[in-house]
């Protein structure tokens, strides 16, 4: 919030005019016991002196920037072109209105459209909403358009190996419906979906980073009359088959990774795309392109009616907010990239995770799982993954997550992660750290 420097004639004026004697009338209403505590704040310092103690503050972080970084598990450190922060920060994008109405919100319109336009293609789907909070978001929302199809199907399959922030929203989301969450080892194919089955759950990859083909398990859902849902990372839908080419009806992702920073967590951008079939049935906004009788183009939103957004008993799902500068953010990464562009950081991501894998592989007492991974993989380790966790912090390497942080259970297991942003004298200090740090 910026600094308004309102004068003693400034503040008399504004109270004259609402029709109060002073500032303390403003709050009359509070008990006068309660209406100004004593705090016991220290003194007043000097700006210089303010900014000096937060940046010395902010020094004592561990940032991406400051070592190298293998930790994902949700948030992923990818290169950002700065032509992404620089157009996407222009007072235009901004300040844009909202889309409801057209004449006004053309910029932002044709923005959305062409990011669903890119991310249908990406995900493989036939259209593509305005987005979600997050993927774990967007994942439970996808859940319960599958629930809502058919209301006698009340079984869930999700898969063990999900992230558990993920889980953790589903299981709120859920909580209040007559729903049972079944979970299920190892391939989605083998999960068991029976003619109670609303929706099979699939990562692709898994939390562990695992890579499963989705089309036996698309096979088996639509036997049975259930849906296949897939979690998916978009990233790898560059050099991999995407979920709706190998039959998802319904994919979600995490944008995060296409031109949005980790921003400590949040915001971040959940990505939803789904079959022509289920196209209406999408919570969210959906924008087309249309044409005036004088055949000029323009955008629209489209597919739902505005009651979906604005009037909470007849909603598909009270999403209101479309995520617009992380969603304009990965439309701008999106068109600087190219199908080139995103092959090419896919493939780094790739071949450096692989790379990372045999080395550490080649140390003694540590083993690595599973064989066919994106750019994260479960590394076995000799000793508490705390410990080296710790161990290796100190020497500015964050080497991934412990997933004691979890699993309790799972104290000798590290789910590393490694992109197109760590070098080679990265991942061979690595190495060498873990080897030193579990002497």
């Amino acid at each position: 919030m910026p600094f308004i420097p309102n004068s003693e004639a400034d503040r008399a004026a504004m109270l004259a005019t609402i029709g109060k004697p002073s500032i303390e009338a403003l709050f009359a209403d509070i008990p006068a016991a309660k209406r100004f505590p004593s705090l016991k704040l220290p003194m007043g310092i000097a700006e210089m002196d303010a900014l000096a103690e937060i940046e010395a503050l902010s020094a004592r972080n561990l940032t991406a920037k400051d070592g190298a970084w293998f930790l994902g598990a949700g948030a992923y450190n990818h290169f950002i072109p700065s032509l992404v922060p620089a157009l996407a920060s222009r007072g235009e994008f901004l300040t844009a209105y909202t889309p409801y109405q057209p004449e006004v919100s053309q910029g932002t319109l044709q923005s959305i459209f062409e990011y669903q336009s890119m991310a249908a293609v990406l995900l493989g789907v036939a259209v593509v909403n305005a987005s979600h909070y997050d993927v774990a978001t967007a994942l439970a929302e996808a859940i319960l358009m599958a629930c809502k199809l058919d209301e006698g199907r009340r079984k869930v399959l999700l898969p063990r190996d999900l992230n558990p922030e993920y889980e953790g929203v589903v299981t709120t989301y859920l909580s209040a419906r007559d729903i049972v969450m079944e979970r299920y080892e190892g391939a989605p194919d083998t999960a068991g979906v029976d003619a109670s089955t609303s929706c099979l759950v699939a990562g692709y990859p898994t939390f562990s980073g695992e890579i499963h083909g989705l089309t036996a398990a698309a096979k088996a859902a639509h036997k049975a009359g259930a849906l296949l849902v897939v979690q998916a990372d978009p990233l790898m839908c560059a050099i991999l088959n995407s979920p709706g080419i190998q039959g998802a009806d319904i994919v979600v992702a995490e944008g995060q990774c296409l031109g949005n920073s980790m921003n400590f967590g949040g915001p971040f951008l959940g990505m939803m795309g789904a079959t022509e079939k289920l196209m209406r049935k999408m919570p969210g906004r959906i924008v087309g392109e249309a044409f005036d009788h004088q055949g000029r183009k323009g955008y629209v939103l489209t597919l739902t009616a505005r009651e979906q957004h604005i009037r909470r008993e007849k909603a598909v799902s009270n999403i209101c907010s479309n995520q617009g500068l992380t969603m304009l953010q990965t439309c701008i990464y999106l068109a600087a990239m190219g199908s080139g562009g995103l092959k090419t950081v896919a493939k780094l991501c790739w071949d450096k995770a692989h790379y990372a894998a045999g080395c550490i592989a080649k140390l003694p007492g540590y083993s690595i799982q599973p064989k066919t991974f994106f750019k994260e993989f479960l590394v076995s380790t000799p000793l508490s993954a705390e410990v080296l966790f710790d161990r290796l912090r100190k020497k500015h390497i964050v080497p991934g997550l412990p997933l004691s942080r979890y699993f309790p259970d799972r104290p000798c297991e590290l789910l590393v992660c490694v992109t197109e942003m760590n070098r080679k004298t990265e991942v061979d200090a690595l190495a060498r750290a873990l080897e030193e740090a579990s002497l």
